[in-house]
Formats: structure tokens, sequence, C-alpha cells
């Protein structure tokens, strides 16, 4: 197993542990982060009926650092859940570490009036 092989394995080993202790439901659906080399993805899911609420991600971008357009994203993402009545969510950080662009995301949505 080579080096990225193990990190991608770790990190869904983490992943598998934090979605075992949390879903999303209709009062409170999840926040869930997807982090790629180039592009970070955001949605908030009911878990109860398998249905994505809304999404956003920084695949249009083009400008500033990858920690901005995250923010951009994590801004994006809670206008749209307010829009739609949504201001409670559980935040699932895919396995990832919390820092860097998923903590970005995570403050910006906190800065816009998310609750979690």
């Amino acid at each position: 197993m080579n080096t990225s092989e193990y990190k991608i394995s770790k990190r869904k080993r983490r992943h598998v542990r934090v979605r075992s202790k949390i879903s999303g439901t209709a009062e409170r659906p999840r926040l869930s982060v997807f982090r790629s080399n180039h592009f970070i993805y955001a949605q908030i899911i009911n878990d109860e009926t398998s249905k994505t609420l809304v999404q956003s991600s920084d695949q249009k971008e083009t400008s500033g650092t990858k920690i901005e357009r995250a923010e951009l994203v994590g801004k994006n993402l809670a206008k749209l859940a307010l829009a739609q009545g949504l201001t409670k969510v559980v935040f699932d950080r895919g396995g990832y570490l919390y820092t860097g662009r998923v903590k970005a995301l995570a403050e910006a949505a906190r800065k816009e009036g998310l609750i979690f």
C-alpha cells in the first residue's frame, strides 16, 4: 500500500467512526463536506429520507486561494439553507481533520447564521 492509498484508507476509517455517531434528521440535517485536491463540496442532507436539501461547491470559482474559496462555499451554503428555513445542522467533516479548508468552510457557515 503506497502513501496515498494509506491516507485514503485512514480517512475512510475516520469517516465511518464519525458517521456511526451522527445522522441528519428533518429537524437537524447533516452538513457533509468533501474535499478533493482541487475543489471542496458541501451539502446538507436529511438522512431519514436520503435527500440532499442544499448543495454548494467551488467548481465555478477560479479566483482566490483554496481557503478563500472554501469560505465562499460556506457562506453560499448557509444563505441557501437559511432561505429554505434550515438553521440548525449537524456537522460531518467527512473524516478530514478540522483544519484548513474544512475549518474555513465551517466558520464561514457559522458566521452566516447556521447553528452547529
